[in-house]
């Protein structure tokens, strides 16, 4: 057994890929991301500004957050899994995410989750904090303007009221605090294999991980 650590930037694709990766594999998939989303929602909840790091690390310091293997996300036994997908909990995210305590309180958790093998596990620090030893590691990445269409065709599917042009400059500043964060920034280690997406359908993406599974031959 092993574990397969992904990093890259929103709306790459990264929990699509690791959710079929970790079905493939028989895994069990770990969305981080969500784990930030959980926190900035209870934040917000509590209506704690979410520049205040006390506050916010003091929400995260309290919660205990379940990620179950249908996908479903809880917070303190409280179901959040369509609750966490709205826009203003995601830009949250990004925001609780700067945080030192909240990042040590939920790398805890994740490393935790993770101890043993048999993980698909996806985030901005995985292969640089959470997972270092993490047999397999994916940079993944896609063209900034691909990416908006793809999180612009996913919030119009929900049902959201946006516009393609605040998705853009959202996931632009969203990149722009995740590679400039003091706490574990987004970025790609040595031996992370980066994975343009640009181009690829997830079926691809998935073929190419696994090609380089085989090619290590790891079972």
């Amino acid at each position: 057994m092993f574990n397969i650590a992904i990093d890259g930037p929103s709306a790459s694709g990264k929990s699509t890929i690791a959710k079929q990766l970790a079905r493939i594999l028989n895994f069990t998939h770990i969305d981080t991301g969500a784990m930030y989303r959980a926190i900035a929602y209870q934040c917000l909840k509590n209506k704690i500004d979410l520049n205040d790091e006390i506050g916010c690390t003091e929400v995260a310091n309290h919660s205990v957050i379940e990620l179950l293997s249908n996908g479903e996300v809880f917070i303190n036994d409280m179901n959040v899994t369509q609750a966490i997908r709205h826009e203003k909990v995601s830009q949250g995210a990004s925001a609780v995410s700067r945080f030192k305590g909240v990042r040590q309180r939920l790398v805890e958790m994740q490393q935790e989750m993770a101890k043993s093998k048999g993980f698909v596990m996806d985030g901005r620090d995985i292969t640089s904090v959470v997972l270092p030893d993490a047999e397999v590691k994916i940079f993944q990445t896609a063209d900034v303007a691909v990416r908006a269409k793809r999180r612009y065709d996913q919030l119009i599917a929900n049902g959201a009221n946006v516009e393609y042009d605040d998705v853009y400059t959202d996931l632009v500043n969203r990149d722009y605090q995740d590679t400039h964060r003091d706490e574990s920034p987004l970025m790609k280690v040595d031996n992370a294999v980066e994975i343009d997406t640009t181009y690829l359908s997830i079926e691809e993406s998935v073929a190419l991980i696994m090609e380089i599974i085989e090619s290590r031959g790891l079972k």
